[in-house]
């Protein structure tokens, strides 16, 4: 049995494959780019996970919401710096279809999380 449940979510174990995903294609980029571009989107993309991690670690719905929220900014982070990559030439439009496809599954994943945590959210009385 898991003992962290975040690990469980589906959004959760897609993006560790987004990220495994991207560090082998940073293999191949240019050695200029590794503390630039390379960098820049490695951390994008470990960010998402472990915001996805640290909402879990919250205990209101509120910071859980903010961390998912955070979330799904760095995983446009990621892809902004994939449409960098793909227009100096380091990757070509196949991978970065398929990564796009990867990170739109990602972003509705991430969206139906949110939706069914503010739907527990109560609402305050005014």
């Amino acid at each position: 049995m898991e003992k962290y449940y975040y690990r469980r979510l589906d959004v959760y174990q897609n993006t560790k494959s987004l990220i495994i995903e991207i560090y082998k294609i940073l293999e191949f980029f240019p050695k200029e780019e590794q503390y630039a571009l390379c960098s820049q989107l490695r951390r994008a993309a470990v960010s998402i996970a472990s915001n996805i991690a640290e909402g879990f670690g919250r205990y209101s719905e509120k910071e859980r919401l903010y961390f998912l929220n955070n979330a799904n900014g760095s995983l446009m982070e990621v892809s902004c710096q994939l449409d960098i990559a793909e227009a100096l030439g380091y990757i070509d439009n196949d991978t970065k279809e398929k990564i796009d496809n990867d990170l739109l599954v990602i972003t509705k994943q991430l969206a139906s999380l949110r939706n069914k945590i503010s739907c527990n959210t109560p609402t305050p009385i005014t």
